[in-house]
């Protein structure tokens, strides 16, 4: 009796050495999902934010150079290709000089210019064009070339564009840029009708269609040749922001006729 009570009292005196586990103190040790997750959103809502700010600014700075390495690689190309006309003939020489071909062809350009307005030039030319006409192929690639270049001739009479023009097309209400490429006078039972031949760019300025308008059913901006050419090769960007007519303008059934 005696063993079993000191039995006992031996195992109530271990559990009483044994150490307790607080559950309140390892509630409060353990850390709190809560806090971790909004430190982790916190964490990606930055990463996020600094991704898209960055992307911007390099998107930014890409509008801004590429517009100016595309002229620069242009520009160096054009000096090269031209230059290269009549450096090999410095080098030739022993003359190893940059630019210099380039400024030789530029002046080569701008003396014939003067020599052809000249009527010995004009002669000259003529002849050259009757020995080009006559060859089958090169013909074709020379007659194309020359309506390109001569659309935006300095010379009025035989510039291929005559003017800038808005006309209705291609359905009441919408209207497009065109140049005047003729005009002509159309006679009927009714009487003479003055009509011009315009000519709209549908693809660049190489590709179109041809409309005869009526001279009353045509509005002048106040646009050059040249203007008009940009307009159209850039798409209506560079299309200005305030277009002002000769005429009294467009009202809002189309083109308003010139009084007679």
């Amino acid at each position: 009796m005696v063993d079993k009570k000191s039995s006992i009292i031996r195992d109530r005196d271990r559990e009483l050495l044994l150490p307790v586990s607080n559950p309140t103190n390892d509630e409060q040790s353990s850390p709190k999902p809560s806090s971790s997750f909004s430190h982790h959103a916190g964490r990606e809502t930055f990463s996020k934010v600094l991704r898209s700010w960055a992307s911007k600014k390099f998107m930014t700075g890409c509008v801004i150079l590429l517009p100016l390495a595309i002229t620069f690689y242009i520009t160096w190309w054009f000096i090269h290709f031209v230059d290269g006309f009549f450096s090999p003939i410095y080098a030739q020489l022993g003359i190893n000089i940059f630019g210099l071909g380039f400024v030789t062809s530029v002046t080569f350009i701008f003396v014939v210019g003067i020599f052809m307005s000249s009527w010995l030039g004009a002669s000259v030319l003529s002849l050259g064009e009757w020995f080009i006409k006559r060859m089958p192929f090169v013909r074709h690639i020379y007659d194309a070339s020359k309506q390109i270049s001569t659309a935006i001739s300095p010379d009025q009479n035989s510039r291929a564009f005559k003017e800038v023009v808005i006309i209705k097309h291609p359905r009441a209400g919408e209207f497009a840029f065109g140049f005047i490429t003729s005009s002509f006078i159309l006679q009927s039972y009714t009487g003479e009708e003055k009509l011009y031949s315009v000519y709209v760019p549908t693809n660049h300025l190489y590709i179109g269609d041809i409309f005869l308008v009526n001279s009353k059913d045509v509005v002048r901006p106040n646009l050059s040749v040249r203007e008009g050419i940009e307009i159209v090769v850039s798409g209506g960007m560079s299309m200005p922001q305030v277009l002002t007519t000769f005429d009294l303008g467009i009202n809002e059934y189309g083109p308003r006729n010139n009084p007679s």
